[in-house]
């Protein structure tokens, strides 16, 4: 069975275990120790995802390649970068509570497992872990009106979009008689083995994780559930989340589906551009920052997708850079939004960071570096995101969808822009109250990973490229 290749997934899980019942048994001061056990837990799994050699295990249901570390590294990653930034406002808020790294922790197995899943019933399993830690971490604020209705929007939506990917993973089994990643790449090794039923059932799995990408027109639960959710969830929901969704996304349609790439390709097509569009437009009018970052996020899975839809090992490695640099930034820009506290009271409104030029000069730079970074600006890392998933739509002849990527960021610019003229030209507002240290440390980290990304960009490609070769076996 080979048990050990889950070795980093069964230790977060024994330690998410052992943390609960120490919070119980030390409830009115477990909260800071919940939390720091459970970075702990993620550094040893993180130590372990690198040192753990490749393999299958689990009856052939659970993989472990340079594709599954990669991605599980980064969601790793994103999962302590997030509960970083959640602790202090949590404590601010009057919602520290131990149970909420542990749910962290819960989902983060969730994640691992989706990623290294080479089977469709291990995939759910997986997904649904995850979702369910993710729809209470939701709804954690629950004297928050906004909050529990965040909550209960993200479980109604999650639960459909679950029902359609079962019902796309039923037409799949039904159609091809295995659930097996490995026996449907080979049941399907031609476009003319696939039946009617067989494509759609993959459109149906298309729809479902979609959904978790947050991909339109199949976002609709994410500007509510960014905005109601407290921002340390929401920094949370940007994040690793849309790492092990889009690594889903990337194996099962490179893997038991890569051979149909002619039947799905046009799916990924409408809607990566769908998502570039909404993104781009959706946002201009937005006034609360959390909405905008949502339909910012909705707007960078959509250029994301393009490597997907490219379909090769090229698009695909352009998907992983995209990936590497997207957590960085947007943990960054969540670290500043959070820092975003004036009279011990959080701010969301964009007016609300009105002249932070001059009353906090060094927020107001690592905002801009973000921002500047997520509008695709050289010689940023946002720019070096895009620039990988362009190159391997043109080089494949995809002229229009690059085309239709490069108009969408010029007018996604303008977004993030405002942000900086608000921040250096506006008239000062009163100054914000003084952040954390870590948040700022967070926030240090990655304005420098985004800021002189070119500088050492080569391993993180070479790193993407030999995970996508994996991935192509």
């Amino acid at each position: 069975m080979n048990w050990s290749i889950a070795l980093p997934e069964l230790v977060l899980s024994v330690c998410g275990m052992l943390i609960l019942v120490i919070g119980v048994l030390r409830k009115p001061d477990a909260t800071p120790l919940a939390a720091m056990l459970t970075l702990g837990a993620f550094l040893i799994a993180g130590m372990l995802v690198l040192t753990r050699p490749d393999g299958v295990g689990f009856y052939g249901q659970f993989t472990v390649d340079r594709f599954a570390v990669l991605t599980k590294t980064l969601i790793l990653l994103g999962a302590a970068l997030s509960l970083m930034l959640a602790l202090d406002y949590n404590r601010k808020q009057g919602i520290a509570r131990f149970e909420y790294p542990v749910l962290m922790l819960f989902a983060t197995v969730g994640m691992m497992g989706m990623v290294s899943a080479t089977n469709l019933m291990t995939l759910y399993v997986a997904l649904e872990l995850q979702s369910l830690a993710l729809y209470v971490l939701a709804a954690f604020a629950r004297d928050d009106v906004r909050s529990s209705e965040a909550g209960l929007k993200y479980f109604v939506l999650g639960a459909l979009a679950s029902g359609l990917l079962l019902y796309g993973i039923s037409l799949v089994y039904g159609f091809s008689g295995t659930m097996d990643f490995a026996a449907l790449a080979h049941a399907l090794t031609s476009p003319g083995a696939a039946s009617t039923g067989m494509v759609v059932g993959i459109v149906f799995v298309i729809v479902g994780l979609a959904f978790k990408i947050s991909a339109a027109p199949f976002h609709m639960w994410t500007p509510d559930v960014y905005e109601g959710s407290p921002v340390g969830v929401t920094a949370f929901f940007a994040t690793a989340p849309k790492i092990a969704a889009m690594g889903l996304f990337l194996r099962i349609m490179a893997g038991p589906f890569g051979h149909l790439l002619a039947s799905w390709q046009l799916v990924i097509e409408i809607v990566s551009v769908a998502s570039m569009v909404l993104g781009a437009f959706a946002a201009i009018g937005q006034t609360n920052i959390k909405r905008l970052m949502a339909y910012s996020s909705i707007g960078h899975m959509g250029y994301a997708l393009i490597g997907l839809a490219v379909g090769n090992q090229l698009g695909l490695r352009g998907v992983l850079v995209y990936l590497i640099v997207y957590i960085f930034m947007s943990a960054g820009t969540w670290a500043c939004i959070i820092a975003m506290r004036r009279q011990g009271h959080a701010v969301e409104k964009i007016e609300d960071l009105a002249g932070l030029s001059r009353t906090d000069p060094g927020l107001a730079l690592a905002f801009a570096v973000f921002m500047f970074s997520m509008a695709g600006i050289p010689p940023l890392a946002g720019f070096f995101g895009k620039l990988y998933v362009f190159l391997a739509a043109v080089q494949s002849g995809m002229w229009t969808i690059a085309l239709i990527g490069v108009l969408t960021s010029v007018v996604g610019s303008y977004y993030y822009l405002r942000i900086v003229k608000v921040m250096y030209f506006d008239a000062p507002a009163a100054a914000m109250d003084r952040r954390a240290s870590m948040i700022g440390f967070v926030a240090a980290v990655t304005g420098l990973f985004t800021l002189f990304f070119f500088l050492f960009a080569g391993p993180f490609v070479a790193a993407a490229g030999a995970a996508a070769a994996g991935l192509f076996g």
